[in-house]
């Protein structure tokens, strides 16, 4: 089915609609480090069958910053084939760190009708006030009616706060939602102030506080273990928070002794970890490896990491 000749149900994504778990796509890479666009497929096909809320693109665990333009295309392509024919929402990451490659990707994204799409802001300078809303709203200007969401990171060059989210929100319309790393208490208390019309994601390990104290979901690391567990665990968020607020300590003590040491003390990227989980989740056949010239964590430390998991995590019996 043709991106062209999508369901009629298909809309552009206001910050009401973007809610939940989201689930990142992930490449698969062979040994070659061309990605593998039938494992690619399964990977869609999977996460729609266990009906996340939505599926996201080229964030920090699809190696956006290490695609070529064709690969980009292709990518994308395949994604919006499966999810238009599915009914799925998705947003496409049309993140670069060049800002100029980054416009150039929203501009090929549209045929694709995204719900929405992400972007960062330019990384090799970092932008001042003036440059950040020059830059959204000329991405504003091209996407037309496609809505923007901020992916703004704990290693971006520029953080932003509550109050700047604002100011971009008030000068930039068509920005509907923010990816941000979320805070303590007053961070919370800032947020319910300023952000007011945004649709607010934190990490997925943290999303039962984020919700507990206004957030609205997770462009979720937790869906990068299992899909599946993290959906139950955000449906379970709205029948009984306090039951999700226990899960979530089980997850954050897991996170915190068996996949963080990989970055603090082993050096690994980020995106590593991501799909080191889906291996020990066992949900798919991603793998491991991560794209030259970045190191990828040997599959073979899964199993004590899966043990662990099935411990701490309820409902996690892989």
């Amino acid at each position: 089915m043709s991106a062209r000749n999508k369901p009629s149900t298909y809309h552009s994504l206001e910050a009401t609609d973007i809610r939940g778990n989201w689930a990142t796509l992930m490449l698969p890479i062979c040994e070659d480090d061309s990605i593998d666009f039938e494992e690619l497929a399964n990977e869609i096909d999977t996460l729609i069958a266990f009906g996340v809320d939505g599926i996201y693109s080229n964030g920090t665990a699809g190696e956006f910053y290490n695609q070529t333009e064709v690969e980009f295309d292709q990518i994308h392509e395949l994604l919006a084939q499966k999810c238009h024919a599915a009914g799925m929402p998705f947003q496409i990451g049309v993140s670069h760190m060049s800002p100029i490659l980054s416009l150039e990707r929203l501009k090929r994204s549209l045929r694709w009708e995204p719900g929405a799409v992400q972007v960062i802001l330019p990384d090799w300078f970092p932008p001042t006030e003036s440059e950040i809303i020059s830059f959204l709203r000329r991405m504003a200007d091209v996407s037309t009616d496609v809505r923007l969401v901020l992916y703004n990171p704990p290693h971006a060059k520029v953080r932003l706060t509550p109050t700047q989210f604002s100011q971009l929100k008030d000068a930039i319309p068509q920005l509907v939602g923010v990816k941000v790393p979320g805070g303590d208490s007053a961070w919370y208390v800032q947020m319910r102030k300023y952000m007011q019309g945004l649709s607010v994601f934190v990490p997925g390990h943290f999303l039962a506080t984020g919700i507990q104290e206004g957030a609205h979901g997770a462009y979720s690391n937790v869906a990068c273990l299992h899909p599946k567990l993290a959906q139950d665990w955000y449906n379970l968020m709205l029948s009984d928070l306090d039951q999700a607020l226990e899960w979530e300590q089980g997850i954050q003590r897991w996170m915190r002794e068996y996949i963080a040491p990989y970055i603090t003390e082993k050096g690994y990227p980020n995106p590593a970890c991501d799909k080191f989980m889906s291996v020990v989740g066992g949900w798919s056949k991603v793998g491991c490896r991560m794209r030259w010239p970045y190191r990828s964590i040997p599959e073979t430390d899964a199993q004590p990491v899966r043990t662990a998991a099935r411990l701490l995590i309820p409902a996690f019996t892989q």
